[in-house]
């Protein structure tokens, strides 16, 4: 065990108008399991590359350990799995590269064929343990799950709870719960680092943000009593002090030495009504801005003129003339929002662009209702370049809602004018999202929406579903989302 102390560290990109970091300072002991959290854009892979000196930086890092990162750069994608993992540790023993393979659920032949050919839950299982096979060693393992199957998941869940020693980046509620013992969250202002999984650290966080907005509420009531009683108070103090000069008593040193006493004592009072109401501002200063906005996403479903939407009756997508999962027979009706789950490979992206249009060839019925209006969002963002204006008029969506839903899910004003091609893979999918929530559809079809999606971000889409009830046909691997959306579940073999 050894300490990973972080000093007062500030960081910007040249010409950023902001910092990214500033005077940051915590320590992980190199035995915690941490999960890293935050919004899409707050700064999660940078501080991974702080942390491996990618950047220059103000202050201080300090660690006894080396760092490694998940994914690293594979250069040559034709050689066999088992000459990378050589290639990442040199003296390794061929019994601990199997053992590894075993706590994995891999099977060993997976090490004797080219990288490029194997599946990207293999490929993921071939870096993870060609870095944990290395000693004195701290890994930084950045959004590991994307595009992985349910089944694939499970495999690296069992595997990360026997390690120790990693900061893994997810936005996968369920994954972290089961393999994370603190959290490391960048806020809007702060780093914070508690003990606990996921689940652990939302409930203190909705409790730190009930009490500051009963604080907030409290101190806003307090400053405006004071700031009432302050201005009457000044101007006692000035009536009295007036008439000093007004008396009818001979105008005695006595009397105008009584009514200056008394005009003292307002005004007095006056000030300590003042510092008082600058303390109570002070403080409702400090409170609030780690309070991330969850504003309600809005989904406006069209009117749906025929019920069932789909039918699919003994169906079955053929590929080369061969069917690639077993026959299934569903319907899809108005207010549905079934979840298409099973292992990579199987079909389920086929179903749903079969569902949009596509040229498909498949054994069985399958019918779709006419005039169905439908909206998608592809797995890919590749495509994606250009200003969100032009975006809104290309897709022919209102400009103005669209700016609102990505606002809504944690985009900025300045994020706004930036080329989307620039933007974080997270920030393209919230495009999509918001692209597809601007139209109203009698049907929507996502494809694995959710990758590189922050949790907040998530819940919000959850949250918006389940008010809106849009029908929804989707590909999901977030099991905690597939639970918590999903009406009934159709699962390919």
């Amino acid at each position: 065990m050894s300490l990973i102390n972080v000093n007062n560290v500030t960081f910007s990109y040249e010409g950023a108008l902001e910092n990214v970091f500033e005077n940051v300072s915590f320590h992980i002991d190199t035995d915690w399991k941490l999960g890293l959290i935050g919004r899409n854009g707050k700064g999660k892979t940078t501080f991974l590359k702080l942390l491996l000196g990618k950047y220059e930086y103000q202050g201080t890092i300090s660690k006894n350990v080396e760092f490694d990162y998940f994914p690293f750069e594979v250069k040559n994608k034709e050689k066999m799995a088992i000459e990378i993992v050589n290639e990442m540790v040199p003296n390794v023993e061929d019994w601990e590269i199997m053992k590894e393979l075993s706590l994995l659920q891999a099977e060993p032949e997976i090490l004797y064929r080219n990288f490029n050919l194997l599946s990207g839950g293999e490929q993921v299982k071939i870096l993870l343990i060609s870095l944990f096979l290395k000693d004195n060693h701290f890994l930084l393992i950045d959004e590991p799950t994307n595009h992985l199957d349910s089944e694939t998941r499970n495999h690296l869940i069992q595997y990360l709870k026997k390690k120790k020693g990693f900061i893994v980046v997810s936005h996968d509620r369920n994954f972290l719960d089961e393999i994370v013992d603190h959290i490391i969250a960048i806020n809007n202002t702060n780093i914070e680092i508690q003990k606990g999984n996921f689940s652990s650290w939302q409930k203190n966080k909705d409790a730190q943000n009930n009490f500051e907005l009963m604080q907030n509420e409290k101190l806003k009531k307090d400053i405006h009593r004071l700031e009432i009683a302050s201005h009457n108070t000044a101007n006692w103090s000035d009536k009295i002090e007036k008439s000093k000069y007004n008396t009818t008593n001979s105008g005695s040193s006595i009397d105008r030495g009584y009514v200056g006493h008394q005009s003292a004592k307002m005004m007095k009072k006056s000030k300590v009504m003042e510092k008082r109401i600058g303390k109570a501002i002070e403080e409702k200063s400090t409170l609030l801005k780690n309070i991330d906005r969850n504003d309600t996403l809005k989904i406006v479903p069209a009117e749906v003129k025929q019920n069932p939407l789909i039918i699919a009756h003994h169906f079955q997508i053929k590929y080369n003339n061969k069917s690639i999962f077993n026959e299934v027979s569903f319907e899809i009706k108005k207010g549905d929002r079934i979840a298409i789950t099973g292992k990579n490979g199987v079909g389920k992206s086929s179903i749903l662009k079969l569902m949009i249009g596509n040229e498909m060839a498949y054994n069985g019925d399958f019918k779709i209702a006419k005039d169905l209006k439908i909206s998608y969002v592809p797995q890919s963002t590749e495509n994606l370049s250009g200003s969100l204006k032009d975006f809104a008029k290309q897709n022919k969506i209102e400009e103005s809602i669209f700016k609102a839903m990505l606002s809504k899910m944690g985009l900025s004003t300045l994020e706004f004018e930036k080329d989307i091609k620039e933007m974080s893979e997270g920030q393209k999918k919230k495009i999509l999202i918001a692209k597809s929530i601007s139209e109203s559809a009698n049907l929507y079809i996502w494809d694995e929406p959710l990758n590189y999606i922050d949790i907040l971000t998530r819940i919000q889409i959850e949250e918006a579903i389940l008010k809106y009830k849009p029908t929804i046909v989707f590909v999901e691997h977030d099991e905690t989302f597939v639970e918590n959306v999903a009406t009934r579940i159709i699962r390919l073999t």
